[in-house]
């Protein structure tokens, strides 16, 4: 590794290589999980290692760290990598903060818009839910962008003071039905949810996330500022790796302790330093393996999909889930079961697998015409 200079960039817009491979990977594997590979996988062996290693594409049920607990944390860590990098460029142009609210407003607007759109197409009538990662990122992007001037320092204290109140909020409003702060449906999150929408997530999830979760995308920002600055590239991916391990040691550290559990659904303080701690270390192997050791040949796989992001998202939650997943079933693994006899359970394996390729050559269709939908 050179012990000097700043990351090699891509070839494509100057834009970090890894940057577009780590989100690409994330989409890849929320689209898995659109086309039911997870799911069919787990119906046909259920035994272990095989069941145990496919829990892990499965949030945890409730107290606890499952590698699918990842994913949204990393989807936001990685909008606020993205959201630094892009205001940058903006300022290299002579844009300001204030030129560009507008437009973070604005993408925030969207955002919101379309994950209240995805709870309606989930429940298919009109609701009003906010649980969507979408209607999170929103409120996470304007909070990150109103301190993004900010020093280091003080971005990472008010992250901090984040995790503080959520702590605060959990163990001093205990109301009624809602005094147990890290009870599944009887804390503080659930209450706030019973006033903003009247109602209670069943799988545990609460609104509020948005708060602590706030911070993975702060945290994203200084990423991406230290992966665009004129360090040494020793210094930045030693930086993150030792980030993460901190996290990683204050996150476990609580659970272990008995202050505070890890509860994904819930966002608590430990889950958000546990998670983060995890993927500063993906990212620092990400950037250390595409940008700065050049291991570029397969990265378009991933890169296709990274680039699109947020269309392919609502694409496999809408169109995908409604209509794709059922028609590729009917040509692939159906016809295998009808003609051929498979068992239907390694055909609906074959399914979502056949789904999820063709959702991904969807991708790469529109990456090669140069097609990218941006909120």
């Amino acid at each position: 590794m050179a012990n000097t200079g700043t990351a090699h960039q891509p070839a494509t817009g100057g834009r970090l290589a890894s940057l577009d491979v780590m989100r690409g990977i994330i989409m890849i594997l929320l689209c898995g999980e659109s086309c039911m590979v997870y799911e069919s996988i787990k119906h046909v062996d259920r035994s272990k290692p095989m069941g145990g290693l496919i829990n892990q594409f499965f949030h945890h049920p409730w107290h606890g760290l499952h590698f699918w607990d990842l994913v949204q944390p990393a989807f936001m860590f990685m909008a606020g990598v993205a959201m630094y990098i892009s205001y940058s460029r903006k300022l290299a142009k002579g844009s300001s903060w204030s030129d560009n609210l507008g437009h973070i407003l604005l993408r925030s607007l969207k955002l919101f818009i379309c994950g209240v759109g995805l709870h309606c197409v989930y429940a298919g009538k009109p609701v009003w839910e906010l649980w969507n990662v979408l209607t999170q990122l929103s409120f996470t992007t304007i909070v990150a962008y109103l301190i993004i001037n900010r020093s280091f320092a003080w971005q990472l204290i008010f992250s901090v003071a984040l995790l503080i109140l959520t702590e605060v909020l959990y163990r001093t409003i205990l109301m009624p039905g809602f005094d147990q702060p890290f009870v599944e449906s009887h804390n503080f999150g659930s209450y706030v949810d019973t006033l903003l929408m009247g109602k209670i997530n069943s799988d545990g999830w609460v609104t509020i996330n948005c708060i602590p979760t706030a911070a993975h995308t702060i945290w994203g920002v200084l990423a991406g500022k230290l992966l665009i600055s004129d360090r040494s590239i020793s210094y930045k991916i030693k930086a993150l790796i030792i980030a993460g391990l901190i996290a990683l040691a204050i996150g476990f550290g609580l659970d272990w302790s008995g202050i505070t559990p890890i509860i994904k659904r819930i966002s608590t303080s430990s889950f958000a330093f546990a998670s983060a701690g995890w993927v500063l270390l993906m990212l620092a192997f990400v950037y250390w393996f595409v940008d700065i050791k050049q291991n570029k040949k397969y990265a378009w796989i991933a890169t296709v999909v990274g680039m699109n992001a947020i269309f392919i998202y609502l694409f496999f939650e809408t169109v995908g889930m409604q209509w794709v997943n059922g028609a590729v079933s009917i040509f692939s693994g159906q016809m295998l079961h009808l003609f051929l006899g498979v068992p239907a359970g390694i055909a609906a394996v074959v399914s979502a697998l056949t789904t999820w390729v063709a959702e991904w050559g969807l991708c790469y269709w529109l990456y090669k015409r140069g097609i990218f939908f941006k909120l």
